[in-house]
């Protein structure tokens, strides 16, 4: 049974959720600040954790921030959830290594079909070969599947593991056009309609880390009204 460690200092908010999770069949543990979420995080070992962008002291960004960093917490999915609604704030929360992102108020049926989306990608790492093809090379990109590693020309890259689960997708089969969609299906495990911004904000940050030049890639194209595509290289 799934242990899903739900992080807000409003008890309502709390109680809307636990009792929502529960009746699907999870385990819920709560913590009401970003330290008590740290804490619990290492002891209880989570499977996913629904966090709260503004909590007292540390708030949700920093933690998510800890979590990233910590080599042996780095893969643990993280939902964001918080009232800023602005795509700047979404952003913020995605580049900082949340897996995905709910806007208060916010439906708790919902909230849980993307928490078994989430585990159901992270347990499966459908974007990643279980046999065969764990390691690709495509020009000056280096990715090994396994290790979670990424080279461009010969120098290490860090990525957060959405990222780098979407560039193995991609650069596993460069030229094939991929919709927005069934990047989510695949790599998010999402197999309901969902904000496919998400992708195109993964894509972007991507593009700074492993073009030349992200105004002009050399890697990750944009099909236009369809998807994006890992340029063949010759």
């Amino acid at each position: 049974m799934p242990l899903i460690l739900i992080v807000d200092d409003e008890e309502t908010i709390l109680e809307l959720i636990s009792f929502t999770l529960v009746k699907e069949g999870f385990q819920v543990e709560t913590a009401v600040d970003g330290q008590e979420a740290l804490d619990k995080i290492v002891t209880l070992k989570p499977d996913l954790v629904v966090l709260d962008w503004m909590l007292p002291g540390m708030d949700g960004l920093e933690v998510c921030r800890q979590i990233r960093r910590n080599a042996e917490i780095a893969a643990l999915p993280v939902i964001m959830l918080t009232a800023r609604g602005e795509e700047v704030d979404k952003i913020l929360g995605l580049e900082l290594g949340a897996n995905d992102y709910v806007t208060k108020p916010f439906s708790p049926r919902e909230l849980a079909a993307r928490i078994k989306a989430h585990l159901r990608a992270h347990q499966a790492k459908d974007a990643v070969p279980k046999e065969g093809g764990k390691i690709i090379k495509q020009g000056e990109i280096y990715l090994d599947a396994e290790r979670y590693v990424i080279k461009k020309n010969n120098k290490s890259l860090e990525l957060p593991p959405k990222e780098f689960e979407l560039l193995f997708l991609l650069a596993a089969s460069p030229g094939r056009v991929y919709r927005r969609e069934e990047i989510l299906n695949k790599v998010w495990g999402y197999d309901y309609p969902a904000d496919t911004r998400t992708v195109d904000v993964h894509i972007r940050y991507l593009r700074q880390k492993i073009e030349d030049d992200a105004n002009n890639p050399a890697y990750l194209l944009t099909v236009r009204g369809v998807g994006y595509k890992f340029k063949e290289q010759v």
